[in-house]
């Protein structure tokens, strides 16, 4: 809302004095710093003298607006008394509109008019109406000062302003002596650095030809290994496969019956069989990851049927009573784009995580949107883990330390952050020992 605080008119050279007074009057009542307020007056008295001559004059009114920004506004309108050549107004010298933070001509009610404004200091406070009221009273109560006083003005001013280029001129002068010295100094550290970095760069090159040919004696190494666990998998699934149906048929009731001793052996057999056909699939599952070779299929993945699914497959894990498998319902809509198989094999692997560390309590699955990204949380009050470890849980082959040793190859989380890498996401721990740990998987909802 704009709130004006004086109007004048210009008709005459003696009103150009005036109207710069007035201007710096207003300028100084609503706040504007004393650089400021030399400014929009020289700028106004620029605009008055150039209007004065080419259309007879103006009627000026100064007020308070604000801008697009909601700022307040020093706002003063010049209307010209006849049309201006064109409908446009250019200052004759280039440097009056940078005194001011806008200068163009605008139509108000059907007349063109010429506006400057000028930014009014944060600090300078909101301008109510009853400020305003006090503002026009104040400045219609002073009396205006004649041409001399003001020509007197400027002189001080013109004088304040040279003390200050004679000021800054010495600075200069001090500081271009300074300069000079200290690129000197510079110069020689250029090439004193020039000449060890010449040095240094001679030791990166080598250096960098080093680590090239490490990188590809590890790429290599890493390939053999892939190939190595891949191959040594492949020829160990066959007969540990073969173990696991023979025992099974040795312990069928249609076979001869089997001592009590016998059918221990053999359900020991079994079961030793069936853990190291666990790990031989865990073992093919890295090597495959890690070679590249799995590929996303991507399709859209109602989370509730996983959630589902994992609720009523996982729930025979949960053999101690003192554990609850806590599967909550995702929040709808609940669809990702992902791939359903390699998300429910990482939900599925940090559940049975939990549910192997966890000795009461519960485990505890859930879902959570937010924005364009899903967070899947596992949650268990198992015997959690040390702040120095949890990094260390994703690497290969290792199992925290402790008085709980449960089975396990100490390969599941690894794969489970590589599939969920795949999938564009991450796979993040938090824990505290003795109270439990929390896994989360966060995955883009458009798939990445």
């Amino acid at each position: 809302m704009t709130e004006p605080l004086l109007h004048l008119a210009l008709r005459v050279e003696q009103d150009i004095f005036l109207v710069r007074q007035r201007g710096r009057e207003v300028a100084a009542a609503v706040g504007l710093e004393h650089q400021d307020q030399v400014r929009i007056a020289t700028a106004l008295s620029e605009v008055a003298r150039e209007l004065l001559h080419g259309v007879d004059g103006a009627d000026v009114t100064f007020a308070l607006d604000r801008d697009a920004a909601g700022r307040q506004v020093l706002q003063v309108d010049l209307a010209p008394l006849r049309p201006l050549p064109g409908e446009r107004y250019e200052p004759q010298s280039g440097a009056v509109a940078r005194l001011v933070d806008t200068l163009r001509v605008v139509a108000v009610e059907g007349d063109t008019v010429v506006r400057m404004s000028r930014r009014v200091p944060d600090h300078a406070g909101e301008l109510t109406a009853e400020r305003a009221a006090e503002l026009r009273a104040e400045l219609a109560e002073r009396a205006p000062g004649s041409a001399l006083d003001e020509l007197a003005a400027q002189n001080a001013q013109l004088i304040a302003a040279l003390d200050e280029v004679r000021s800054q001129r010495d600075e200069l002068a001090v500081l271009n002596s300074e300069l000079q010295e200290t690129n000197r100094g510079v110069m020689a550290l250029y090439n004193q650095l020039t000449e060890e970095l010449e040095e240094t760069n001679r030791g990166v090159v080598a250096l960098y030809a080093e680590l090239d040919e490490k990188s590809a004696q590890l790429r290599a190494a890493s390939e053999s290994k892939s190939r190595f666990l891949a191959n040594v998998s492949h020829e160990l699934r066959a007969p540990v496969t073969a173990i696991i149906g023979l025992a099974r048929l040795l312990a069928d009731s249609a076979s001869d019956p089997l001592t009590g001793e016998q059918a221990r052996q053999v359900g020991l057999i079994r079961s030793s069989a069936g853990d190291l056909l666990g790990l031989v699939n865990e073992l093919l599952d890295l090597a495959k990851a890690e070679s590249g070779r799995i590929e996303p299929d991507w399709s859209d993945v109602d989370l509730r049927a996983v959630f589902g699914q994992l609720r009523g497959t996982l729930r025979a894990l949960a053999s101690r009573p003192e554990v609850e498998l806590v599967v909550e319902e995702p929040p709808a809509p609940a669809t990702l784009r992902s791939d359903e198989v390699l998300l429910a094999q990482v939900l599925r692997n940090l559940l049975h995580n939990g549910l192997k560390f966890t000795e009461r309590g519960e485990v505890r699955l859930r879902a959570e949107r937010r924005g364009e990204q899903w967070t899947l949380s596992v949650t268990d009050t198992g015997v959690g883990i040390p702040p120095e470890l949890r990094e260390r849980v994703f690497e290969e082959f290792y199992q925290v330390p402790g008085t709980t040793r449960v089975g396990g190859t100490g390969l599941g989380l690894p794969y489970a952050r590589r599939l969920v890498t795949l999938l564009g996401g991450t796979l993040e721990l938090t824990s505290e020992p003795g109270r439990g740990s929390t896994f989360t998987v966060v995955l883009p909802a458009g798939g990445a």
